[in-house]
């Protein structure tokens, strides 16, 4: 080709059509693949750059796919939480329905039992009934009248404000808080009533059952404290100093005598015990005239307070066991409403384990960790926890539900302890629901956030290399003209050339 030898014109025409046809097949490819930049000898900076962009969207859409697959696994999780609060809210409705019922079921009484023919105690003694549950009533086996310990003011004779000093005394009976000394404080300027009350404040509160046997009353300007079942009061000094008439008076007086009870006596005082209305029966054998007794209830009771047929009332001797009576038990209505909460209770734990997504179960304690960044800087670690932070799954015994039977359902007082045991663990699945409430706010927003990123990353890189396909239309349209008339140039030089070998014709 070096041989042939063209006109400066035919090799200028040549050139441009040359020109013309490479622009156009660079205009074509970047029509037909849309970018302007290809490969990274079009442009290695913009090419790299786009890349690198790519990359960065490519990453952050694989971690969308996550957050999305940890949305799912949160929304199971509020899913059981609010399947499991209707649940809880069920068995609230089972208890209180329970509460509503007094439907009452007869008990056959245990065998009477004939616990003493005789009394021998002396003042202070009691028969000691110990109940289910470890409580005790003590019932005096020696009548009294009016016995205690007279405590007056000094130095004028007559208590006020002004003679009392604020300090601490103690206050001991045989019969009240096992014998043990009740410590009562008082404060100076107190009037007579305010004492006495503050006194008899002190003694029911430290023995609920028998406290009711000892009170403080104000006497001629005085405090007399009074013992109804002729055990002696003894006041002593609680301050360390030795002198409790320092503090409130001068102790004086004696305890009073009275006489044993017998048999219709003492009947007659433990059927009007309110402690033990229901509980007990007494009456007077028909064939000995001895004191009889029956339990009422299907709780064994153990007695004290004689032995060997006898009546002592110490607390050292025992009369033996009142026999449980046989029946009772709950109502249908209770029975039928233990077994639905028991039912429930069992679905609970049932669908806290349904409550998994793709492996995982956050109401079983499970955790879940999401990276929100393509170098996993940025992350969530969502899982259940107790007020201290450590793990928690919903479970009926995380919660505090656990199975019950006929004891619970059987009395008023052990359906409200239930019934705040149900309001506590509805607290707990609020407060947990909240939590994971929250938790998918969280990722909720890190996604929105992270499409926005991919949209922002892509569009970056697109501006670096994609064609303006109107631009590269109109560049096409412009080389398609030039292309004609380079062709109709390179006509133009060849016939010129033609006419000089027509001279030789």
């Amino acid at each position: 080709m070096s041989q042939i030898a063209l006109s400066a014109g035919v090799r200028a025409n040549l050139l441009s059509l040359q020109n013309t046809a490479q622009l156009m097949q660079q205009t074509q490819t970047r029509l037909a693949t849309g970018k302007k930049v290809n490969s990274a000898l079009d442009n290695p900076l913009n090419f790299f750059t786009s890349q690198n962009l790519n990359n960065r969207a490519n990453s952050l859409n694989g971690l969308l796919d996550a957050m999305s697959n940890g949305i799912q696994t949160i929304q199971a999780a509020n899913n059981g939480l609010t399947s499991i609060t209707s649940l809880v809210e069920q068995l609230q409705s089972v208890v209180s329905q329970a509460r509503a019922d007094t439907t009452q079921v007869s008990v056959t009484p245990g065998t009477a039992v004939n616990v003493g023919n005789d009394n021998t105690s002396s003042s202070g003694g009691q028969i000691t009934f110990q109940l289910a549950g470890g409580s005790s009533v003590g019932v005096s086996t020696f009548s009294t009248t009016q016995s205690g310990w007279a405590i007056t003011g000094t130095p004028a004779g007559n208590f006020n404000g002004s003679n009392l000093a604020t300090g601490t005394i103690n206050i001991q009976s045989d019969n009240i808080n096992g014998g043990a000394a009740i410590s009562v404080s008082l404060t100076a300027g107190e009037t007579a009533a305010q004492t006495a009350t503050s006194i008899n404040a002190a003694i029911v509160a430290a023995d609920p059952t028998n406290g009711g046997h000892v009170w403080a009353q104000v006497s001629g300007g005085n405090i007399k404290i009074i013992n109804d079942q002729g055990n002696s009061v003894t006041v002593s000094d609680g301050t360390g100093t030795g002198d409790t008439a320092a503090i409130l008076g001068a102790a004086t007086g004696a305890a009073t005598t009275g006489t044993v009870l017998g048999a219709t006596s003492l009947a007659a005082e433990i059927n009007s015990n309110g402690a033990l209305s229901g509980v007990v029966k007494a009456s007077v054998d028909a064939t000995t005239g001895g004191l009889s007794l029956q339990n009422l209830t299907t709780s064994a009771i153990t007695l004290k307070g004689g032995t060997g047929g006898a009546i002592t009332g110490l607390l050292a001797d025992s009369l033996g066991t009142l026999t449980a009576g046989t029946g009772g038990g709950i109502s249908s209505v209770r029975q039928s409403l233990l077994n639905q909460y028991n039912t429930l209770r069992t679905q609970i734990d049932q669908m806290a384990n349904d409550a998994g997504y793709n492996g995982t179960n956050l109401l079983n304690g499970d955790s879940l960790s999401l990276n929100f960044n393509e170098n996993g800087s940025s992350s969530i670690t969502i899982q259940m926890q107790d007020s201290s932070g450590n793990e928690f799954a919903i479970t009926s015994a995380d919660l505090g539900i656990a199975s019950q039977t006929q004891t619970v359902f059987g009395t008023n007082t052990s359906l409200d302890a239930l019934t705040t045991t149900i309001n506590s663990a509805l607290s707990t699945l609020q407060t947990q629901a909240t939590a994971i409430s929250s938790s998918l706010s969280v990722v909720q927003t890190r996604q929105d956030f992270t499409k926005q990123m991919v949209n922002t990353l892509q569009t970056g890189a697109s501006n670096l290399v994609l064609a303006d396909p109107n631009q590269e239309g109109a560049n096409l349209l412009a080389l398609q003209t030039r292309q004609s008339l380079s062709t109709t140039a390179l006509s133009l030089s060849s016939q010129a050339d033609q006419a000089v070998l027509r001279l030789f014709q």
